[in-house]
């Protein structure tokens, strides 16, 4: 599975993320091909670095939308990096301790950020009294969890509670049904565009200045064209408040007759637009 010789494949650590659930479910990838890596930050940078061969990362979950990590860092960090593939995966969090704890004992809850917040109405209800922690991963929270001898709890996967020897104590504690998180597969060399399957093509576009009509703009080289937009979202583009650039979905392959040509039209009329990947989709 690997490529680039003997280089691993690089995931959103450590061991028993939902990064690595995602990768082993949807490839043929073995535990000694892969490496865990502490931020999402620095699994696009070893990427770009060609430390791994591929990598892993977030990029939204259907609760809490858009990783802004992963669009931040693949929008204005990193220029040789491309979207790969996508893989669409169930999300199913488990509340995790070290030993069978009753609900209201439980002193601190630590996870992800985002695993809190897929589960607020649990932590509401269930959890009212516990601190809740952030960690950098929810496997990093079980890890944590399972180190300490206080009345501490996680928000993990079900592999993060057998890796670190923890008990699960309840199921699906997601606040509603049909969770699933949309992972990036990333590499330094773009998807091949020939698979007999569906495509989505990515793009992040600049303005150059803020004015009427200017996302309309965009959204017309496409409506004209019959290119349907998967996602549209803006993010800060770092400059100044009011200042954004806008991430665009697309169905297709970036050398489709319509979305390239709309893609060139976009360029000759925008300050910048980039190619995040042309790849399969999930």
């Amino acid at each position: 599975m690997a490529e680039n010789g003997n280089l691993k494949i690089g995931f959103l650590g450590p061991t028993g993320t939902w990064a690595e659930e995602a990768l082993i479910a949807a490839t043929a990838v073995s535990a000694d091909e892969t490496q865990p890596i502490p931020s999402v930050y620095d699994v696009i940078a070893a990427v770009a670095a060609g430390e791994v061969s591929q990598g892993i990362v977030p990029m939204e979950n259907a609760i809490e939308g858009s990783v802004s990590a992963t669009l931040d860092v693949l929008a204005f960090e990193v220029e040789n990096v491309h979207i790969v593939r996508e893989i669409v995966h169930p999300i199913r969090h488990r509340l995790i301790a070290g030993n069978r704890l009753p609900l209201d004992q439980i002193e601190k809850l630590l996870s992800h950020p985002h695993a809190h917040a897929q589960c607020r109405r649990f932590i509401r209800e269930k959890l009212p009294q516990a601190e809740i922690v952030a960690a950098n991963s929810t496997a990093e929270a079980v890890r944590l969890v399972s180190l300490s001898d206080r009345k501490w709890a996680a928000i993990g996967s079900s592999l993060a509670a057998k890796s670190y020897g923890c008990m699960i104590i309840e199921d699906d504690i997601e606040d509603y049904a049909g969770n699933q998180t949309r992972f990036v597969m990333l590499s330094t060399t773009p998807a091949p565009q020939d698979l007999e399957t569906g495509y989505k093509t990515s793009i992040v576009c600049t303005i150059a200045h803020d004015q009427p009509g200017s996302l309309l703009q965009i959204l017309q080289e496409f409506a004209h064209r019959y290119v349907n937009l998967t996602k549209i979202e803006s993010r800060p583009s770092k400059k100044g408040l009011g200042d954004y650039v806008f991430f665009i979905d697309v169905e297709g392959r970036k050398d489709d007759e319509q979305v390239a040509a709309a893609i060139k039209c976009l360029e000759c009329k925008l300050a910048r637009v980039k190619m995040l990947g042309s790849y399969p989709v999930g």
